[in-house]
């Protein structure tokens, strides 16, 4: 297959820093024939236009792929290897396949199609933005959505980062069962409950 036909896909994640919730990827081939405008790193969008983005990137893209790696995976692994095993869930699944993916950053998933690790990818390769939008937008939905489940922690406005609205309800509340334990503020506010107790 030559260079001019073949199906590339960007692949980026949203949530490896906060302190609770899953790790979320996604994978997208875009059509050259249906091009995006205006695509770029999720952090620099506008939360308003990254929603609108996302719904145009589903109705445009050739394929695209959202996949996450869960907290207890994320315990399990740790971060890094909890985020390239999303990267790689998301890429498995997409219909058609790859025939090489464009990773965001410096390291590269196990796949089974040639892949190339981009530094600040995801501002420079339109595939690689249009995954970091999708990823983005998929994790705040779904931090949304889990902090009506775990109310008082404010997931649906710092998304689960070490905020300090957020460090302030950690240390008020304790620890969810969506807290990543590993962190080292989760730990520490473990720690201090645990010599409250014991005192």
């Amino acid at each position: 297959m030559s260079a001019e036909t073949q199906l590339i896909c960007g692949v980026d994640e949203a949530g490896r820093g906060p302190l609770a919730g899953p790790v979320v990827a996604a994978a997208v081939i875009l059509d050259p024939l249906r091009p995006i405008a205006r695509l770029r790193d999720s952090k620099k969008v506008a939360p308003a236009n990254r929603v609108r983005l996302a719904e145009e990137i589903r109705n445009h893209a050739l394929a695209w792929a959202v996949a996450a790696a869960s907290v207890a995976e994320i315990s399990q692994l740790n971060i890094l290897h909890a985020t390239l095993l999303a990267m790689r869930r998301a890429v498995m699944a997409l219909n058609p396949v790859a025939d090489l993916a464009l990773i965001d950053g410096n390291r590269c998933p196990d796949l089974l199609i040639p892949c190339q690790a981009i530094v600040k990818g995801d501002d420079l390769e339109p595939a690689i933005s249009a995954a970091s939008i999708l990823a983005k937008t998929t994790r705040d939905k779904e931090m949304a959505r889990l902090a009506v489940i775990y109310p008082g922690y404010g997931f649906e406005r710092h998304w689960g980062y070490p905020t300090p609205a957020h460090i302030a309800a950690l240390e008020t509340l304790g620890p969810c069962s969506i807290h990543r334990l590993g962190f080292g503020p989760v730990r520490r506010v473990i720690a201090e409950r645990l010599n409250l107790n014991s005192e």
